[in-house]
Order: C-alpha cells, then sequence, then structure tokens
C-alpha cells in the first residue's frame, strides 16, 4: 500500500511510464492536460510541450501559427504559441494539431482566460456535496456552460480520467464548488471563454504547497526555520513524544476494554524545518506541478486554517514564499487571489442578498475591548499576505461562517468581484474601506481610508462602532466614532493622548459596523504592534 509521501512519486512514474510507451513507438505525445476541450489563455505565449524521439522535430499548429522545435537527447520538447487573441466569432472552437512521426489533433479549442484554484477543503469541496446547503449554487449547476471548461489536478496526471471537461450539468457536480461559483460569473460579465483548473485537498498545510526546493532557498523562511531551531532540540521533542505514545497506547488499551471510543494517536514531531502532517513539497508535486507551465491568467488560493505546518515558519511568511516560487515556476507575474480567513465573523451590509445572507447578525458593542489573542491570529497573518505585490482578497467577513461555509456561491462570486476589479479593471469597488493612515488631533484621531468607493458609512444601530483607542499605557477603551468626509474622527474622554487604534480586532467581531456603500465591509487593522 502507498503512503501519502510515496502518492507524488507514483504520479510522476505513471507520467514517464506513458512518455515512455509512447517513446518506444517514437511517438509524439503530449501529458494530460492538453486535451479536446481545453482553454487556452489570451494575451501571453502559450507553452505546448511533450515528448518524442530524440532528436525528432515537432510541429504545433494552431489558427495562423506553427511553431516546431526538435525534441532534445531525453526527448522533451515545447514550444511557445505566440500571444492568443480571441478570434472571431469570439470563443470559436478550433484545432491544435501536433505533428511528428505521427499526428496529434486536439479538437474544441478555445481561447479565454484561465484560472487555477487552489487550497485545502473549501476549494476542493464538489459543487454536488455543496449544492445541498446552497440554492443559489443548486440552480447554477443545473444549467450547461459551453464556454467554460475545467480539469482537475487528477485528470491532468491520470489515464483514467484525463484531459479537460465541459461544464455540463452532468459534469458540473464534479468539480469545485469554489472554483465552479467563481467561473460562471467571471464568463458572463467578461463574455469570453474560461477555464478552470483545480488542485486542492483538504486538511493541508501551505508547506506541502511550495516545493521542497523554493521553500530551502527562500531567504525569509530559512531566518525564519533557524530563529526557531535556535530554542528547539528534536531529540527532546522525541523523548516527550514516546512518553506520550506509550500513556496513548495504554489509554488505548483501556479504552477497548471498556468498550469506548479510542483516542487519536498523537502526531510525532519533526526536525526544524521539516513539515507536519506529510512531506514539504508533496502536494506540490501531485497537484501542481503537472500544470507548470500552462499559460494561466491568475490563481485563486483558499488555505489558511492548517496553517504553514513548519513550525516557526508563520502562514503569511510561507506563502510569501509559495507566491514567489509558484510565479517563477510558471515565469509569470500572474495576480493570486486568496480567500480571507477565518471565515465570516463580521455582520453584513445587506442580509437580504444571496452573496451575504449567511453572515453573522448584528451585534451589541461588549462592555469592554477584549484582547484578540489567538484567535485573531488567523486574520492578522492574512492581512499580511495580501501586502505582497499583486496579491489581492476577497473578503469572508460579511459571508458564511465557520470551517466549511455553506454559501460556496457567495464565496465565489464575492472572488469574480475581486477578479473583474482587481484584476480586469473593472469600475466597481471590490473592497470595503481600508486603513490608509492616521493623525493625531489633539485628544482625536482621524483615519484615512483607501477604498471608499462611493462613500463612508455605517449600517446596523444607531451609530458607527468598533474602534479602540489607548494611551502609552496600552489600555483599549471603546470610541466615539463620526463619519468626516472620507475620514473617520475618533475620540474617548478616558483617552486623553491617543497613541493607538483598533478596529474589528477580534473574532468574531458582529459588532464593527463601518463600510462603503457599495456595501463591503471595512477590513479590521491596528495602528500598535503591542
Amino acid at each position: 500500500m502507498s503512503t501519502v509521501q510515496d502518492r507524488p512519486v507514483l504520479a510522476s512514474l505513471s507520467l514517464v511510464l506513458s512518455f515512455a510507451a509512447a517513446f518506444a513507438r517514437a511517438d509524439v505525445a503530449v501529458t494530460n492536460i492538453f486535451s479536446d476541450h481545453m482553454v487556452l489563455q489570451q494575451g501571453v505565449p502559450v507553452p505546448i510541450w511533450g515528448m518524442a524521439a530524440p532528436g525528432e522535430k515537432v510541429t504545433v499548429k494552431f489558427r495562423d501559427q506553427a511553431k516546431s522545435i526538435l525534441a532534445d537527447a531525453q526527448g522533451k520538447w515545447m514550444v511557445r504559441l505566440d500571444p492568443l487573441q480571441l478570434g472571431e466569432p469570439i470563443g470559436a472552437p478550433g484545432l491544435l494539431t501536433i505533428i511528428g512521426n505521427n499526428t496529434l489533433t486536439l479538437q474544441d479549442i478555445l481561447v479565454g482566460e484561465v484560472w487555477l484554484g487552489a487550497g485545502q477543503s473549501n476549494m476542493a469541496m464538489g459543487t454536488g456535496a455543496a449544492v445541498k446547503s446552497d440554492p443559489v449554487l443548486a440552480a447554477l449547476a443545473t444549467e450547461g456552460y459551453s464556454k467554460i471548461r475545467f480539469i482537475p489536478s487528477s485528470f491532468a496526471s491520470s489515464e483514467k480520467n484525463r484531459g479537460w471537461r465541459e461544464a455540463t450539468p452532468q459534469n458540473n457536480g464534479t468539480f469545485s464548488a469554489l472554483l465552479f461559483a467563481f467561473g460562471v460569473p467571471l464568463q458572463k460579465d467578461l463574455h469570453v471563454p474560461v477555464g478552470l483548473m483545480l488542485g486542492a485537498v483538504g486538511g493541508t498545510p501551505s508547506g506541502r504547497w511550495i516545493a521542497r526546493e523554493a521553500f530551502k532557498n527562500d531567504a525569509a523562511c530559512q531566518q525564519a526555520v533557524a530563529r526557531f531551531a535556535a530554542t528547539y532540540s528534536f531529540e527532546d521533542a522525541m523523548k516527550k513524544y514516546q512518553a506520550t505514545l506509550e500513556k496513548w497506547e495504554k489509554d488505548v488499551a483501556d479504552a477497548r476494554q471498556q468498550g469506548k471510543k479510542t483516542p487519536d494517536k498523537p502526531n510525532p514531531p519533526v526536525p526544524a524545518g521539516e513539515c507536519h502532517y506529510g512531506e514539504m513539497g508533496s502536494l506540490y508535486a501531485l497537484h501542481i506541478q503537472p500544470f507548470v507551465p500552462f499559460a494561466i491568467r491568475g490563481v485563486l488560493w483558499d488555505q489558511g486554517e492548517s496553517g504553514s505546518g513548519v513550525d516557526g515558519v508563520s502562514q503569511s511568511v510561507m506563502m510569501g514564499a509559495l507566491i514567489r516560487s509558484w510565479r517563477k515556476a510558471w515565469g509569470l507575474d500572474f495576480p493570486f487571489i486568496q480567500v480571507q480567513k477565518p471565515s465570516g465573523g463580521g455582520c453584513a451590509w445587506d442580509s437580504q442578498d444571496p452573496v451575504t445572507d449567511k453572515a453573522e447578525p448584528f451585534a451589541l458593542l461588549p462592555e469592554k475591548v477584549a484582547s484578540a489573542g489567538w484567535q485573531f491570529a488567523g486574520t492578522e497573518e492574512h492581512l499580511r499576505i495580501n501586502q505582497y505585490a499583486n496579491v489581492f482578497m476577497a473578503i469572508a467577513s460579511d459571508l458564511g461562517s465557520g470551517v466549511h461555509p455553506t454559501n460556496k456561491s457567495g464565496y465565489g462570486a464575492r472572488a469574480c468581484r475581486v477578479a473583474l476589479g482587481a484584476v480586469y479593471g473593472r469600475k466597481i469597488e471590490y473592497y470595503g474601506p481600508v486603513y490608509l493612515a492616521h493623525k493625531i488631533e489633539g485628544h482625536k484621531v482621524r483615519i484615512e481610508f483607501a477604498h471608499v468607493g462611493q462613500g463612508l458609512a455605517y449600517k446596523h444601530g444607531d451609530k458607527l462602532q468598533g474602534f479602540a483607542i489607548a494611551g502609552d499605557d496600552k489600555v483599549f477603551y471603546w470610541a466615539e466614532a463620526v463619519i468626516d468626509g472620507d475620514t473617520v474622527v475618533l475620540a474617548c474622554d478616558k483617552v486623553g493622548k491617543p497613541a493607538a487604534v483598533r478596529y474589528a480586532w477580534n473574532f468574531p467581531h458582529a459588532w464593527a459596523n463601518l463600510f462603503n456603500k457599495d456595501g463591503l465591509p471595512a477590513m479590521p487593522f491596528r495602528t500598535d504592534a503591542w
């Protein structure tokens, strides 16, 4: 029986054997990602690759282009088509031909926009399962979309199920609910073909989604590992684990004797710089590598509940390395849209809107300002990730709550809105108010915001709330907040000399009610580093 760690090797071996069979016949072959019904990315060079006999001439033809190359000594070949245009009429299918000692013809090939969806369970969850609690998604899934095609990573590396599928009512239930709910409104708005590629596995840390070499060569990651290693002894951790394991074995025996459920086996420690819950880079090899360097527009990422999986390396540091390494592998500085974590936690502008009808109900302001503590650590990590270049966030505080939110249609619609505004330049607001700067004005603080859209506003209750200020004593008190144009002015009679401001700095925070008039919630922020 193969282990999780073995599977990337077995998948790679399967591809090698497949190519080897073709090589033995001196046939030109392409990987399974190239198939009938695929979508090629417009506007950038498009790599096409495969295997042939060493030195064999391979020619790829598509529309009015013909690109030729000789296979190298190992039989590998790759050509790059010049940037493709949509063509006339838009969405008209074409033939792609690969000619060597034999000829392959791929049919029904479209040119449009290609997105890769990746992450853990909220990306992996299938439409068929999600429609049970999502009537909007259920309605979408009953329709056919001839200009939407999708391919999961398993179809890019398996001989049993291979290639792209059209988004038909029969096929829709088999694909990622979130990515499907993202692709449908994207296609309807852009009016171009949309290709969706998927690589996601539930319950997985980000450390398994970055190539091991990329992690080892990333300075920020290695600095974090070095700091952790200076205070960590793997030998001591193993001794503690052995003691824990012995106790577990005794507890299992006792539970079986008493007819009770046996406890879960404790996870062993790992050396500094290694990944818990699986091998570093294993999921990259299995689910992402088969797609590289297929031309894409961008990545939609939904992961974070499982963190980085590497002790001492924060999620934000790991994700910085992952994003940089994926862009380097593709040779594209593509946009990266992440879904905000944790899911939900805030109130919505309109609780009747199908996108936000699963939001938390508006809550009264707590009597005292609570310490955010560990509960807010995930939110802050994702705010840090959003500071990397060309990275955007699908705000989720006003969407469904829980580890597995039930309204995938709302999450997909929000991610699509971000793509349309941030990537495709639509004149729509895709963020709520975002902290820009602040100014101390005597005993008051004035907060400036970006993404005010049609203007700042509060919703629910009879006042704007959710802001806290503190003096040098670092004790926070709720502030009186007033909207003044595109700014918010804060004051508190208990803080004569303000030093720091926080907004919605806890989870959940359904009592924080700043929005823009476009209906999007303000992002949490703090001005201190206490």
